[in-house]
C-alpha cells in the first residue's frame, strides 16, 4: 500500500533540522519502500505492507527520534484518505487554490471547534471538520491571525499545515 506521512514541525527557522536524504534513508532502513520526500517541511510517500497506519505513524516517530534526538509529530494518510480530505475543501475554487489545510491528528472536542468557530478576523475564514482545518487569508499565511499553533493551542491538538499546492503534489506523487 501507498501512503503519505506529514511531519510536523522540522526544518522550520533552523528548528529540528531533517535532511531529507537522512529521513529517507532511515525509512528505508525501516523496511518502508520507495521512499520519496518532497521539500523540506516533511513530506514522505512511501509504500509498505503495514496496513495500519498508527503503528506505521508509531515506528517513524520512534525512528526519528532515536536517530536524530528530538520528538517529531507523525500522521500517516492514505492517497485516498488524503484525496477526500482535498475533496471536502469548502471553500470555491479561488479560495481553495489559496487555502491551507490543517491536517489533525485527533478529533477535536466538539465544544472547543465550537468555541473556535465563534473567533473570527477581518479576511480569515475557518471552517473545522473532524480531520482538518481549512482556512482561507486574503493577506496570506505569513499575516493570518489563524494559524496551526493557534488551532493546535484553542483545539488541545496537534496539527499539521499544508498548502494547496504542496497537497496537490502530494496526491500526485502518491498515484
Amino acid at each position: 500500500m501507498r501512503y503519505i506521512a506529514l511531519l510536523r514541525g522540522i526544518n522550520i527557522a533552523g528548528q529540528k533540522k531533517v535532511p531529507m536524504a537522512e529521513l529517507r534513508e532511515l525509512l528505508t532502513k525501516l523496511g518502508l519502500k520507495n521512499v520519496q520526500t518532497y521539500i523540506q517541511s516533511g513530506n514522505v510517500i512511501f509504500e509498505s505492507n503495514e496496513e495500519n497506519t498508527q503503528q506505521l505513524e508509531g515506528e517513524i516517530h520512534n525512528s526519528i527520534k532515536a536517530y536524530f534526538g528530538f520528538e517529531v509529530p507523525v500522521l500517516v494518510k492514505t492517497p485516498t484518505q488524503l484525496q477526500q480530505i482535498f475533496k471536502d475543501c469548502p471553500f470555491p475554487e479561488t479560495k481553495k487554490q489559496n487555502s491551507y489545510f490543517s491536517l489533525l491528528y485527533t478529533v477535536p472536542n466538539q465544544e472547543l471547534v465550537d468555541e473556535v468557530s465563534k473567533i473570527s478576523y477581518e479576511n480569515e475564514e475557518i471552517v473545522i471538520t473532524k480531520n482538518c482545518i481549512y482556512f482561507y487569508c486574503a493577506t496570506g499565511y505569513g499575516r493570518t491571525k489563524y494559524n496551526n499553533n493557534f488551532f493546535e493551542r484553542k483545539l488541545k491538538v496537534t496539527a499539521t499545515a499544508r498548502n494547496y499546492k504542496t497537497m496537490l503534489k502530494l496526491l500526485s506523487l502518491s498515484q
